[in-house]
């Protein structure tokens, strides 16, 4: 199942645990910031993006439960 949401970081420690909830998560996650791709699961790879405008979490997962987690950040 593919699924795009639009999120929002406000703080380092909101990157830390969606960090820590998407590492362990079976599936493919990108995060789009404009024309840029990054791996969702990468912690550096999320702080080279404009995290002052929102991001569009692009997954490719069966497991449709997961979407839930990542309401939280979802705006």
């Amino acid at each position: 199942m593919r699924k795009t949401m639009n999120i929002r970081f406000d703080s380092y420690d909101m990157i830390e645990r969606f960090s820590r909830d998407i590492a362990n998560v079976k599936g493919e996650f990108d995060l789009v910031s404009g024309r840029k791709v990054i791996d969702a699961k990468s912690f550096l790879g999320i702080f080279s993006l404009d995290l002052s405008k929102p991001l569009v979490l692009d997954a490719v997962t069966d497991e449709v439960e997961i979407f839930d987690r990542f309401s939280c950040y979802q705006i």
